[in-house]
């Protein structure tokens, strides 16, 4: 398991779970990226001009994809890197290339 206090960019793995080394950060972005969603639905509402809406929308995606960047970064430079080092590796990199895919559709 590898020491998140010494190398802010792994991930502590146990069993399927991950102790995200920039959690507060992670969380802070989620936190505003929902109140932009709160945000949207009341524009909605408010029956606001789409293209605002739609502007919106697309700066929330943005926002969720720099996110999921951060949390895939810490998860290779983690995660897989120590898998590899353990002699995991393929295991390790067929789990991120699955991910990876599910993001370049």
């Amino acid at each position: 398991m590898p020491d998140t206090k010494s190398s802010p960019e792994c991930c502590a793995v146990t069993e399927k779970q991950a102790t995200q080394p920039h959690k507060r950060d992670l969380l802070k972005r989620l936190n505003r990226i929902e109140g932009q969603v709160r945000g949207v639905a009341r524009m909605v509402e408010a029956d606001r001009y789409c293209v605002d809406i739609l502007t919106q929308i697309s700066a929330i995606r943005s926002a969720l994809d720099a996110t999921a960047t951060r949390i895939l970064e810490d998860h290779t430079r983690g995660c897989v890197q120590d898998a590899i080092r353990s002699g995991g590796g393929d295991a390790a990199i067929g789990e991120l290339m699955d991910i990876v895919r599910k993001f370049v559709k």
